[in-house]
């Protein structure tokens, strides 16, 4: 169960779709399913579902009117408040705005087979409660990298460590620079650790940043990592 390269044999966890239609219902539960994932389309009033079923994630679509509403539902829903939230967006800003939230992972819009077969790999084991072998938490949010060359860039995390954070960022950064992170994890203070740039995907905007292990502002996010699993 805890390889992400093996499909799963039964449903071991729901997530609830909002405000999704029915195409894209069907084309997000042909990807789910091979890792034991079941997506139930709801309808109604969410916090009222919320209420009365458990699930282990959510999805939508963070350009939809009522997407603070469901997110704020999620959030503050007593059983439920620890699901797994997809959002689906056109681009990065969209999803940005909703950072306070602790949105896990991002759904190119329009979504598109291998880009969301990559997100539910790379995601599937928070849902299915395999967190103490996950290492990695998806989250998205803003973070400021200082290059040192006298501009800041923009970016938005893709997953967190321990060690270090996966970002997407339009602007180029070099590997093996030294950078200073700034990012405020959610529910968490504003932290502002030194990285090294230790891989990079240009072509897909995503850079992987190493933590400065003797920078200790990064048991920051260690700290904050032990909170989100519950191991403390």
């Amino acid at each position: 169960m805890g390889n992400t390269g093996t499909a799963l044999s039964k449903v071991v966890a729901k997530i609830a779709s909002v405000g999704v239609d029915e195409p894209s219902n069907t084309f997000l539960q042909d990807c789910f399913k091979q890792f034991g994932i079941n997506v139930v389309p709801v309808g109604g009033e969410f916090a009222e579902v919320l209420g009365k079923k458990k699930f282990e994630a959510c999805v939508l679509r963070l350009y939809a009117d009522n997407a603070e509403q469901i997110l704020s539902a999620a959030r503050n829903s007593t059983s439920n408040k620890r699901m797994v939230i997809y959002g689906i967006a056109h681009n990065t800003k969209e999803a940005l705005r909703f950072s306070s939230y602790g949105i896990n992972a991002i759904f190119d819009e329009p979504l598109e087979r291998q880009g969301v077969l990559r997100v539910v790999r790379s995601t599937h084991l928070l849902v299915i409660h395999e967190l103490r072998r996950y290492v990695r938490i998806p989250v998205v949010t803003e973070a400021i990298i200082d290059t040192g060359r006298g501009k800041n860039l923009v970016a938005a995390s893709q997953e967190v460590s321990a060690g270090g954070m996966s970002v997407r960022c339009s602007s180029s950064i070099p590997a093996q620079d030294m950078v200073r992170v700034s990012l405020t994890l959610p529910g968490g203070k504003p932290t502002k650790v030194r990285a090294t740039v230790c891989w990079a995907r240009p072509n897909e905007n995503l850079y992987g940043l190493r933590f400065d292990n003797t920078d200790d502002a990064r048991l920051a996010v260690r700290n904050w990592i032990d909170l989100y699993l519950e191991l403390v």
